[in-house]
């Protein structure tokens, strides 16, 4: 009898692949657990066990396995079935998701050996770059690819070893190396040969004439009062005695070394008593469980410093009180910073996070802990990919911020929505899930309005302090009157003296970084594009820069345009690090911060920015939307936001809802704790309907408005959307192929496909882009409708014509 298992492979083709077991391995194996398996000529990838059993493939011979990985399934049995809803909506393969999902660790590859053949021994034949490998050979067993490329200073290195091998100098195999490195603590403690009455007076007598020998003994004994095991690092600091002198007593088998697996990242807590909730939130929280009773996903509307947080902690408190997981997901990793810091006051090691800017080792550690059920898995903080994570019994998710764009990937696939996806899985673990904002996104708060969701409202901020004051200024007025000073009005510079003068802190809010997104030729009107994407190169004025946001390329700022040779270069528009230095030349006596994509790089990038504006080392912040998101500053009284209209001038059907959201969030950070803050909206229409709105924090009004343009010109949530884009390098084979698929989709969908288009970057990193939408009416079949688009990208992958050109699909597109 035979026996087979179906794996999933970490790439982008959308079925499973059978291989064939043996017997004993067949019943060792389960799903979940990774296996090495070769795909292709010689290539071995590390796949993911997904189904047993006895059915030989039709149409090819099933290959054996390389070796099995896992002596325990990595992944559990929810997550299988919750990746493959994931592959089925977003329209992505599973192996996109299995490779998403799992820590880059996990994914073993091969790498190729070279090894010498024995029976070679005619040098003359060789070439001077093969003479090298060969006589590299001679002195170590093994080369790999990278090896054979230092070795030549060579990135093209396959030729040469090709020809090697016609020659049989040398054997090539596939070897699977593990990147994951557990984190071992040195220990130390008696030698075990040592009797356990000998006393601590024998063991000084035997080191009579080793007087630091003697006081590492002394050291060893005092930390034993602790009852701990002894660090070796511990006790070369309280003996004052370099590792040498330890390693002498290992020698004379006084002490011996030990080693213990230790997580990278812990959270100590005191353990606090969580703080009393207020009547207005206690009357939400109890609101919240009565809403689970009748449903699975329930919205919590609370204004921005209306304590949202607190009822979030109660809600997790009685969730691991019953033993079952949190999920806690955030939209920017600088929340996850701040929410840690109060979290771990309460639940101390009981938490873990998971997000990009932890390393892999990191993430590795996590992942071990939720699949071993360890207490410290028991609530997970994290970014979109925490969704993916091995949870066994969910209780609650709760998704802060849910309107936020940045729980939507997308790129690579799989282009999936964490807030979304995170129902989908409350609902396999049959777990309840809270959506929280101030501005929920229009989906959400109308899904809450047809009864799909429950609702609950939190209207009073905390401590019964008022929502800041907003003001707008019309800058074409005080330009013309001539009241700017740079960027500044002196309406806005004015409050701005007066918070510092207070001892009080400013956040300033401009959603462009850099220093100026244009530099432009006086003379002849040229801008410095980007030679790889259509879009001007960005001034980055403290490297003296210029940087294409889009692909990364950069160039140091020309003296002279390269046009017509002037001088005269003038920047256009303006970044937070304008905003910056010209804050330093008006408030020279202050301390000015910066919080973008820049400044919070590292992997503490965002802590210390955050930390230092908590302690008041920052007077003033600037920064782009990463400022807007949830964060809580207690002294922050005054917020500028310095230029509106950029923010409400963006082609697409969500951009006044994203532009209202985005200025109350920002203005919600002004005056948290003490007092009414303030806050100014610069712009050149101050009679725009979404700033009108915004300065008298009308939710309602706008999401009525908004509601009625969405039914109109057929967009969400009325509508669902598909969008599908195509890439290639050449712009007349994308430019045919987005007209044949544009007509076959036509041909179906009928006036609801619109395009073929070009996003307003329409070239990035030598890449035409153009794009077609579909949209799909609330009768329509939406998996039918996927079905047909299946078949479509079947047929345009077989055109010839059309090969290379990479065929996006982007569900619910935002």
């Amino acid at each position: 009898m035979q026996y087979f298992i179906d794996v999933i492979l970490p790439i982008p083709i959308q079925k499973t692949f059978t291989y064939s077991v043996t017997k004993s391995e067949y019943e060792f194996l389960q799903a979940g657990m990774r296996v090495a398996v070769s795909f292709g000529r010689s290539k071995i990838y590390t796949a993911l066990v997904y189904n047993l059993h006895q059915n030989p493939p039709e149409l090819y011979e099933a290959k054996e396995i390389y070796q099995i990985l896992d002596e325990q399934p990595i992944a559990n049995s929810t997550q299988l079935p919750h990746w493959q809803w994931i592959s089925d909506y977003y329209m992505c393969s599973i192996g996109e998701v299995y490779k998403a999902a799992l820590p880059s660790a996990f994914l073993l590859e091969s790498e190729t050996v070279l090894s010498k053949k024995k029976s070679f021994d005619n040098e003359s034949l060789l070439s001077d770059d093969e003479f090298l490998i060969y006589e590299a050979l001679q002195h170590q067993s093994q080369l790999t690819i990278h090896q054979v490329s230092d070795i030549l200073g060579k990135k093209k290195v396959l030729p040469i070893i090709n020809d090697l091998l016609k020659k049989s100098v040398i054997s090539v195999k596939e070897e699977i190396y593990e990147q994951y490195k557990p984190k071992m603590i040195k220990y130390v403690r008696l030698h075990k040969n040592l009797e356990k009455s000998e006393s601590l007076e024998n063991l000084l007598n035997k080191l009579s004439r080793a007087e630091k020998q003697r006081d590492v003994i002394l050291a060893y004994f005092q930390l034993l009062s602790d009852k701990k095991p002894i660090k070796a690092k511990r006790l070369e600091e309280v003996s004052k005695a370099s590792s040498q002198i330890i390693n002498a007593l290992v020698a004379k088998e006084i002490l011996e070394i030990y080693y213990l697996q230790t997580d990278r990242i812990t959270f100590q807590g005191e353990k606090k008593e969580l703080k009393t909730l207020n009547n207005h939130q206690q009357k939400a929280l109890e609101e919240i469980k009565e809403s689970f009773k009748q449903y699975d996903v329930t919205l919590l509307h609370g204004i921005t410093s209306s304590g949202k947080t607190e009822v979030y902690m109660q809600l997790i408190q009685e969730t691991i009180s019953k033993g079952k997981q949190v999920l806690f997901l955030l939209p920017e990793i600088a929340l996850t910073t701040q929410l840690i810091s109060r979290l771990q006051m309460y639940f101390g090691n009981t938490m873990s996070v998971f997000h990009s800017k932890y390393s892999m080792n990191e993430r590795v550690e996590v992942w071990n802990n939720l699949l071993d059920k360890k207490q410290k898995s028991q609530i997970i903080i994290g970014a979109r990919s925490a969704v993916l994570l091995p949870f066994s019994n969910l209780g609650l998710i709760i998704v802060d911020e849910e309107h936020e764009t940045s729980y939507k990937q997308f790129d690579p696939a799989p282009r999936y929505n964490a807030r979304d996806t995170a129902i989908v899985l409350a609902k396999m673990h049959q777990a309840k899930l809270l959506l929280g904002s101030a501005t929920p996104s229009l989906e959400s708060y109308y899904n809450a309005q047809e009864h799909k969701y429950g609702l609950v409202s939190l209207n009073r901020r905390h401590k019964d302090i008022s929502l800041p004051e907003i003001q707008l200024i019309d800058i074409k007025e005080k330009k013309r009157k001539r009241e700017m000073t740079g960027h500044f009005s002196d309406t806005l510079l004015g409050e701005i003296q007066k918070a510092l003068e207070e001892k009080e802190q400013v956040i300033l809010f401009q959603n462009r970084r850099g220093f100026s997104p244009i530099v432009e030729c006086s003379t002849c009107g040229v801008s410095p594009q980007c030679p790889n994407c259509d879009v001007s190169l960005t001034y980055h004025k403290h490297k003296n820069k210029l940087k294409c946001h889009y692909c990364h390329y950069y160039r140091a700022m020309p003296n002279n345009c390269g046009a017509c040779g002037s001088h005269q270069l003038d920047t256009k528009g303006f970044g937070t690090e304008q905003i910056e230095l010209e804050l330093k030349e008006l408030f020279p006596h202050y301390n000015i911060g910066r919080m973008d994509l820049d400044t919070t790089r590292g992997k503490h990038g965002y802590r210390n920015i955050i930390n230092a504006f908590e302690a008041r080392e920052i007077d003033i912040l600037v920064g782009t939307q990463m400022l807007s998101k949830g964060l809580d500053f207690d002294n922050v009284s005054l917020v500028g936001v310095l230029n509106a209209d950029t923010i409400l001038n963006f082609p697409d059907f969500r951009a006044h809802e994203k532009a209202f959201q985005l200025m109350v969030q920002v203005s919600g950070r002004a005056g948290r704790s003490k007092k009414q803050g303030k806050v100014y909206i610069q712009t050149h229409n101050p009679y725009h309907q979404i700033l009108q709105q915004v300065s008298v924090t009308d939710y309602a009004a706008m999401y009525k408005e908004q509601l009625q343009e969405r039914w109109q010109y057929h967009y969400p949530p009325y509508f669902r959307m598909i969008k599908i884009t195509l890439k290639h390098k050449d712009y007349q084979k994308v430019d045919a192929a987005i007209t044949w698929l544009f007509i076959a989709l036509q041909n179906v969908f009928k006036e609801f496909v619109l395009g073929p288009s070009s996003p307003a970057v329409s070239r990035v990193r030598n890449q035409y882009i153009k794009q077609v939408l579909i949209k799909i009416p609330p009768k329509q079949s939406l998996t039918k409708t996927k079905e047909t688009v299946h078949k479509i990208r079947n047929t345009f992958i077989a055109v010839a014509d059309f090969r290379g050109i990479r065929f996006i699909v982007d569900v619910d597109n935002q």
